[in-house]
């Protein structure tokens, strides 16, 4: 397939239903990279990062960076496929994969969605805003997908939140969106947002938590999934790029002391500064941390009754990246 081929299919959302969906397009994708591509950049200042440029039928864009630690070829991503269905069916199963499968959960979901967002990046000038809606709706149902598969309950829309006086007595309903909703026992457990950078995002997920559990006078958990946080940014000489961080660990650190910590933040492109500083490091993990323990201790926890809060299924296609 030319990269336009792969571009015209990225764009139909219809395309993406299933796991098995996402791990095709990837497979394509992955093998129209080993042959097709213009160039290879390497990025200026951190130097495992790479864009990708495309010929002329993609109108020689580059593309966002590419972690090279993380991201598979065509060769090593049909071994990787194997491990990660192996991943998935021992979770669902109630057993824990060996840890040395951990890399491999880390890197298959970043290969696949990343797949996505890099043939995106194809898309002709002046379509960018298309591109960031499409890869972060496919993005949440990636994930949503994944959940699922674990046969968790897990669906994105919205809920009317009951708001009560002192007296118990409900006063009206609140209307909220989220990406995930997962549940148990009839009983909604997690909430989550899912975004692949937290780029002007991360002060709402914070509000998110505590607005909601003041307005139901709960301690409901609230997660956030992010794939990376780094951008392309040019460098000083032409044909030079290099990328920069996106994260704000200020308002992150701020937040999370004065307002309230979330209960688990979760990254597939972890940064540096997330494993090496001390209050980063306690509240912000790899995403293989979410799947292998996380989800299933907090589905232990006491929830809400999903008859009160009274969620309406949506597709998910509200969120954007």
């Amino acid at each position: 397939m030319s990269i336009s081929d792969l571009v015209n299919y990225a764009t139909d959302k219809e395309r993406f239903h299933s796991i098995e969906n996402y791990i095709d397009f990837c497979t394509r994708y992955l093998e129209y990279v080993e042959t097709g591509l213009q160039a290879r950049i390497v990025s200026q200042n951190e130097i495992h990062y790479q864009f990708f440029q495309y010929k002329e039928d993609g109108s020689f864009n580059i593309t966002r960076p590419i972690n090279s630690r993380l991201m598979y070829g065509a060769d090593g991503f049909s071994q990787a496929v194997q491990k990660f269905r192996l991943t998935l069916a021992q979770l669902r199963d109630g057993q824990k994969p060996s840890d040395d499968l951990r890399e491999n959960l880390i890197r298959t979901i970043y290969t696949l969605q990343q797949s996505v967002g890099a043939a995106l990046d194809g898309l002709p000038a002046g379509k960018s805003n298309q591109a960031r809606k499409v890869n972060g709706d496919l993005f949440e149902r990636l994930i949503r997908l994944l959940i699922v598969s674990l046969n968790v309950d897990c669906v994105s829309g919205t809920m009317q939140v009951p708001v009560k006086d002192e007296g118990g007595a409900e006063l009206f309903k609140s209307s909220y969106q989220h990406d995930l909703m997962l549940s148990k026992d009839d009983e909604l457990k997690i909430i989550g947002s899912v975004k692949t950078s937290s780029k002007d995002r991360i002060d709402k997920v914070f509000m998110d938590k505590f607005l909601y559990n003041r307005l139901t006078d709960t301690a409901l958990p609230h997660i956030a999934i992010f794939l990376n946080d780094v951008q392309r940014k040019k460098a000083r000489r032409e044909n030079e790029y290099g990328i920069s961080a996106t994260f704000l660990p200020g308002h992150f650190k701020a937040y999370t002391v004065k307002l309230n910590p979330l209960d688990g933040v979760y990254y597939c492109d972890i940064r540096p500064n997330m494993v090496d500083d001390l209050l980063l490091a306690q509240h912000i993990k790899t995403i293989d941390h979410f799947f292998y323990s996380d989800l299933w201790e907090l589905l232990d926890r006491p929830g809400q009754t999903l008859e009160e809060v009274a969620i309406k299924e949506e597709d998910g296609d509200e969120g954007g990246e």
